[in-house]
């Protein structure tokens, strides 16, 4: 059945199809539902998990046992989304999309069964998958990954029966570090496998120098510049030790940390355009290029770089509900966009925060730009007051121009948002002399007379203008 022939049989009502039910995909059924009431748009929307609407960023804290209830994770139920005329079928995967007949088939988790579903327009938002490695035991009972809600119970549902208290936590990005605290707070001896040569490769390795040294303060075991080669089990068939080719390292439960992957598989396989990194390619409006009525969002997809130019893979829920935002109003009719991005993200192993944006040295590298790096110490707030903590600012800039690049901030309270200034600076695409001059605001309980930012800046804006040697 064509869309015509399917639009038809409806009358004279649209329906919008969504594929995935958490951040994008339901911000955008709500945000399209918003603009157009049931009897103008009939929305349908595709869940293969058992919850919607969840932030997976709190899953750490969820396991750590800092957020003590799953559901205080869920911003919105199936049943609220229904409740508002959204057509919510959860345990239900679509496992083709037809986009010359514009259907998707859909089948049911529990019982098997399969259908089609027509659509004038339709959203893709799968999201992303963790990415497992392809080696003996990765998939033994105690190895588990963490993406979903249903990932996380499962992990607690294993830490809860687990009679060892050893955990190897297999990467050190944003998810390996996090998940290494929520088992510190478990009260585990945590090992943290690591094939870099520091943790949090989205910094510069002499900013996660310093996370590493914090990490092994707090008494988690950092071994790196080491690749897992596999995953021993016992006789029982669980998880026992992860091996290196140098050592082997036991274990009762191991989380992969080691990252996500665009989770495209049904975009593929439907022809869409997809980009080195593996994810959807669209228009500043979010639409799928070349195609008139199919959009993608969150993190299935890849941005525009503000300060390379450049398409990235980022998964964050920041992005993924703003993209929803801007799909709804365009699939309901209006107009919006998404410019793109500066690449901010901020986290915290126990008191240590960790905070980028923009550019590392490598990304600038890679892009083709000369540039001048500061680095430097200073305090969270006047030194003299009560509590003040260390913090350390790293800040990049163009050769000749100033331009700012990125910046890396690590320290302890009031370290990580920080950040922000230098997120708001790269989007209107300030010199570091700029905002050497920026009107912060200053009391001795919330910051030095020079905020740590804009020492950086000052120090930049020196390096921009000496002399080359």
């Amino acid at each position: 059945m064509n869309m015509s022939a399917a639009r038809g049989v409806r009358g004279t009502r649209e329906r919008l199809v969504v594929i995935g039910g958490d951040a994008a995909g339901m911000s955008a059924a709500s945000q399209a539902r918003r603009l157009k009431g049931a009897e103008e748009l009939e929305i349908v929307a595709f869940e293969r998990g058992h919850f919607t609407s969840y932030s997976a960023c709190g899953i750490p804290y969820w396991v750590g046992g800092d957020v003590p209830d799953r559901d205080q994770l869920i911003a919105r139920t199936a049943e609220e989304h229904r409740a508002r005329d959204i057509d919510l079928r959860m345990r239900t995967e679509v496992t083709e999309i037809d986009v010359a007949g514009g259907r998707v088939r859909a089948r049911d988790v529990d019982s098997g069964a399969e259908s089609w579903t027509s659509y004038d327009k339709l959203v893709i938002a799968t999201g992303a998958r963790p990415i497992r490695p392809d080696m003996p035991g990765a998939d033994a009972p105690g190895v588990h990954g963490v993406q979903t809600l249903d990932d996380g119970q499962a992990l607690i549902d294993t830490l809860a029966r687990t009679r060892g208290r050893r955990a190897v936590v297999v990467g050190a990005g944003y998810i390996g570090v996090e998940m290494a605290e929520a088992l510190i707070n478990r009260g585990y001896e945590v090992t943290v496998v690591n094939r870099g040569s520091e943790p949090m490769s989205t910094l510069d390795p002499d900013m996660g120098r310093l996370v590493h040294e914090a990490m092994e303060g707090l008494g988690i075991t950092m071994v790196n510049d080491a690749e897992v080669t596999k995953i021993l089990t016992g006789e029982d068939g669980r998880v026992r030790a992860v091996a290196t080719e140098a050592a082997e390292y036991p274990a009762d439960v191991v989380v992969l940390g080691i990252g996500v992957r665009p989770e495209t598989t049904l975009a593929r396989a439907a022809g869409l355009p997809l980009g080195d990194h593996g994810g959807l390619l669209t228009d500043l409006a979010m639409r799928v290029r070349g195609h008139e009525n199919i959009w993608a969002g969150g993190d299935c997809v890849e941005v525009l770089d503000l300060v390379s130019g450049q398409e990235r893979h980022i998964a964050l829920g920041t992005h993924a509900n703003k993209h929803g935002q801007v799909i709804g109003t365009n699939a309901a009719g209006g107009y919006a966009t998404f410019p793109g991005v500066v690449g901010t993200a901020v986290s915290k192993v126990c008191d240590l925060e960790i905070a980028r944006t923009g550019l590392r040295e490598k990304d600038a590298r890679r892009a083709g730009l000369q540039f001048v790096t500061a680095t430097i110490e200073s305090t969270s707030r006047a030194g003299y007051y009560p509590s003040a903590s260390t913090m350390t600012v790293k800040m990049l800039a163009e050769r000749r121009t100033g331009r700012l690049l990125g910046v890396q901030i690590v320290g302890r309270e009031g370290a990580g948002k920080r950040v922000d200034i230098a997120a708001v600076a790269l989007t209107a695409g300030m010199t570091v002399e700029q905002m050497v001059s920026l009107d912060l605001g200053y009391a001795p309980p919330f910051s030095p007379v020079w905020d740590p930012v804009l020492v950086a800046a000052r120090k930049a804006a020196k390096a921009v203008n000496a002399p080359l040697s």
